[in-house]
């Protein structure tokens, strides 16, 4: 039988980063489903969440591996942000439709629903939930996630997550807790920016510490993954990288996006409309060299930056009405090694402190800053030219506390 990912898939392989071994280091919870977790799918009617990223170590999507399996019978299909195929730019909305070689129903969680409805759950006997995430709360990967564990909670439906590796490490956890009202798709529940933990272990998090709405907890499985270690990147997994969406096309940039996406909560460019999103920001009003020269202060040992220009522009598949759309920018291009972490939200946040000295009559603030955030803290701090050492030290104590929580959830 043809395979509907096929061709998708020997397109990426053009593009893969990281390690080409045959054999993968680190087994994933897609794998293991067939043969460790068989059990919970055999001849049960699944509903599978995913998108592109699903794939087994081997390569093979994992609708077509279980459309291609004996006693398994996958009935619906339910896609993220950026839709199946990973290629709808941010924010875009997704329709529902139909894997027509299949026939089989893919509906939208990005879209009129962002949670699975007992209408669109009617006749399921099992959730199954294969996303790969990136390790930062602004993701709304996690968010899906936490409107399916949601859902299967009200529905008495398992929900099974197959693990997937967090690519910028399971130690690096660091920044505030949301407030209360601050809730959003992009900050889903009170946890840090930067959390440290896989899709397995937030499932566990949510559900053990309530933090859905539903009244009863869920059932939940967790395909844990093996050989996988919290010190581990990315690049220490031996698999090959697939970019998660369609502005994160490398494992560098998933290292810097904790720090970088808060310029989408300013009018600087974070560098959407570019081929190198996050790694690259500026703006018309920004005198590169002098940014540079300050930047430099605050950089980590680790990173370097080089002023630049750029021109942002429409591209479909990646940023369709990106900021200065065809006006000239001048800026920064970071770049630094992907095997080691980096302290990327911290820098994030000096880095604003830095544009709103250098540029503060031109330097502007949106709205989306809070909801990132998860309160108004920051454009406080910001407006108010304070220090950001003081923001850093105004959520330790959350964080000691979010430590012990997270330390129940851990499975690695």
């Amino acid at each position: 039988m043809k395979r509907i990912f096929k061709i998708l898939y020997l397109l990426i392989l053009v593009t893969i980063i990281g390690c080409s071994n045959s054999e993968s280091k680190v087994e994933i919870g897609a794998d293991l489903l067939f043969s460790d977790y068989f059990d919970f799918i055999k001849n049960k009617k699944i509903a599978l969440v995913t998108n592109h990223t699903g794939r087994l170590a081997n390569g093979t999507h994992l609708i077509d591996t279980l459309l291609n399996t004996n006693d398994t019978r996958l009935v619906k299909i339910f896609s993220p942000e950026h839709g199946l195929f990973g290629k709808a730019p941010d924010g875009s909305s997704i329709t529902d439709s139909v894997l027509s070689e299949y026939s089989i129903p893919v509906l939208s969680l990005y879209g009129t629903n962002r949670k699975p409805s007992p209408e669109m759950l009617k006749d399921i006997d099992v959730i199954v939930f294969d996303i790969q995430d990136i390790g930062s709360r602004y993701y709304t990967y996690i968010s899906t996630m936490y409107y399916c564990l949601e859902a299967a909670a009200e529905n008495k439906l398992p929900l099974i997550i197959l693990d997937r590796p967090n690519p910028i490490g399971g130690n690096y956890f660091d920044g505030p807790l949301i407030e209360e009202n601050y809730k959003s798709f992009v900050s889903i529940a009170p946890i840090p920016i930067v959390h440290g933990m896989t899709m397995g272990e937030l499932a566990l998090l949510f559900n053990g510490e309530r933090m859905t709405d539903s009244k009863h907890p869920a059932e939940i499985f967790v395909a844990k993954m093996k050989n996988w270690k919290r010190r581990y990147l990315y690049s220490d997994c031996g698999l090959p990288w697939i970019k998660p969406s369609p502005n994160m096309p490398t494992l560098e940039t998933a290292l810097i996006y904790p720090g970088l996406c808060l310029l989408e909560g300013t009018n600087i460019s974070e560098g959407r409309g570019t081929y190198e999103p996050f790694l690259k920001f500026g703006s018309p009003y920004i005198d590169a060299d002098e940014l540079l020269g300050e930047a430099i202060k605050i950089l980590p040992d680790d990173i370097k930056a080089e002023a630049v220009k750029f021109t942002p522009v429409s591209i479909d598949t990646m940023s369709k009405y990106p900021k200065y759309e065809d006006e000239q920018c001048f800026g920064l291009r970071l770049s630094f090694d992907d095997s080691g972490n980096i302290d990327a939200l911290r820098f994030g946040i000096r880095l604003l402190f830095v544009l709103k000295n250098l540029y503060d009559d031109d330097f502007g603030l949106r709205n989306s800053l809070d909801r990132l955030y998860g309160s108004s803290k920051l454009r406080k701090y910001l407006m108010k030219n304070e220090d950001p050492e003081n923001l850093f030290a105004s959520w330790q104590e959350d964080l000691n506390k979010f430590k012990v929580i997270r330390n129940k959830y851990l499975l690695y």
